[in-house]
């Protein structure tokens, strides 16, 4: 055997703490490696029999030959004779196999050599598989990583035991990486590759809201509220669907908590995006509206509803139908998203004209005709200011008035 001291075995005990490789699969690989490199040396004759060893306690290595114990060696490649076989192991017997060191005495160098080949693949091997393992695991959570480089095309993050890449499509709008910037992202992917695996990780995924709300709400965390959907538009709006357990339980006031401080710390990590809370409810109509939110909303019909469609006509004032589409649609297109309905938005006074032409037409449509009976006048004056209110009903007293003097 060669003796190589015990600074192996340390450094074997280094690798696991510091790469989370065990200490047996780095001596597997020596061994490996030993059996590689005496085949080598031997230029492949008669390797069928061969095996590694490492004496851990006195810090050596070797190879060794496995030979048959018999009285009369046929071959010197595979049988000993008892007479020697008995001075490695006085206890052998005839038939046994017994381990005959064959380690040549210049082999430290070849064996190095070939040695640190191999186990520089094999802690590839086993750090890549540690990779893919943990981050495969941990796909769709969020991570805290730092900001290395910034490329053209991509951000590059540190999470933790490789670098992750964030590509441009998975960044934020408008959002300015620095280098050592601390960051959360969402692990959306995980590639194989030949060396280590690819990590894809998002800014924009609805995960990270999520994962958010669950750590600074702890109602979520605890089942009493939950999340029932998310519709996203990284670095400009949000909305948020939730439900409550708990009767005695406001989900959206949890949410918000005392004073607006849960929703503003989510909203600083967000960096200042715009998050609507929705209440969650099984009534569609109900739903909508509250999807709709800021939006004032006149009536909603449902059109169709069916698993494969679901299309609902909504009527708002003329001065709300801007507010209800929001910016470019983006408050319509994120309410269908979170609500899973088509929405069609009408304004008043296009769903008068739309009436007055198919009652000409006598052809006046189902959903027209839902919507027009949805339109009560509370719609409207749950709208109207106090002083408004207040005018108009002073005005209908004093109409009143002569009539009643007539009947006295």
């Amino acid at each position: 055997m060669i003796k190589v001291g015990k600074t192996l075995i340390e450094a074997t005990e280094q690798l696991e703490r510091e790469k989370g490789i065990s200490k047996d699969a780095i001596l597997r690989s020596i061994c490996d490696a030993m059996i590689t490199a005496y085949k080598k040396h031997i230029k492949g004759k008669h390797i069928s029999n061969i095996v590694a060893a490492i004496d851990e306690v006195n810090g050596e290595v070797g190879v060794f030959r496995i030979k048959e114990v018999v009285e009369d060696v046929q071959s010197e490649h595979t049988e000993i004779l008892i007479e020697e076989a008995r001075e490695i192991d006085p206890d052998v017997q005839l038939g046994d196999e017994i381990q005959v060191d064959v380690t040549p005495s210049d082999f430290g160098r070849i064996a190095a050599q070939s040695a640190k080949q191999v186990i520089t693949q094999r802690i590839r091997e086993a750090e890549r598989k540690l990779i893919l393992d943990e981050f495969v695991s941990r796909k769709g959570s969020l991570v805290t990583g730092v900001v290395r480089r910034v490329e053209s095309r991509s951000v590059i993050v540190n999470i933790g035991r490789t670098d992750a890449i964030l590509p441009k499509n998975y960044q934020i709008p408008r959002e300015y990486y620095r280098i050592n910037d601390r960051i959360r992202v969402c692990v959306v992917d995980v590639r194989e590759t030949s060396r280590l695996p690819q990590v894809i990780v998002s800014q924009i995924d609805p995960k990270i809201v999520r994962e958010l709300f669950e750590l600074e709400v702890p109602e979520i965390e605890d089942g009493i509220i939950e999340i029932k959907s998310i519709s996203r538009e990284a670095g400009y709006r949000t909305k948020i669907a939730v439900a409550s357990t708990d009767p005695n339980v406001d989900p959206v006031g949890a949410c918000i908590g005392p004073r607006g401080s849960r929703i503003q710390t989510i909203v600083n990590e967000l960096k200042n995006e715009k998050i609507d809370i929705v209440r969650y409810t099984d009534d569609p109509a109900e739903y909508i509206t509250n999807a709709l939110s800021p939006a004032r909303i006149i009536s909603i019909s449902i059109i169709e509803n069916t698993p494969e469609v679901r299309e609902a006509l909504v009527v708002v004032p003329d001065d709300q139908l801007s507010l209800a589409i929001g910016k470019e649609g983006q408050n319509v297109r994120l309410a269908h998203r979170l609500t899973g309905w088509k929405i069609d938005i009408k304004s008043l006074s296009k769903f008068e004209a739309m009436q007055a032409e198919y009652a000409m037409e006598e052809d006046f449509p189902e959903e027209m005709q839902e919507a027009e009976e949805a339109m009560e006048p509370r719609d409207e004056i749950d709208e109207i200011p106090e002083e408004e209110f207040e005018e108009d009903i002073e005005e209908e007293e004093t109409e009143e008035e002569p009539e009643e003097e007539e009947e006295d």
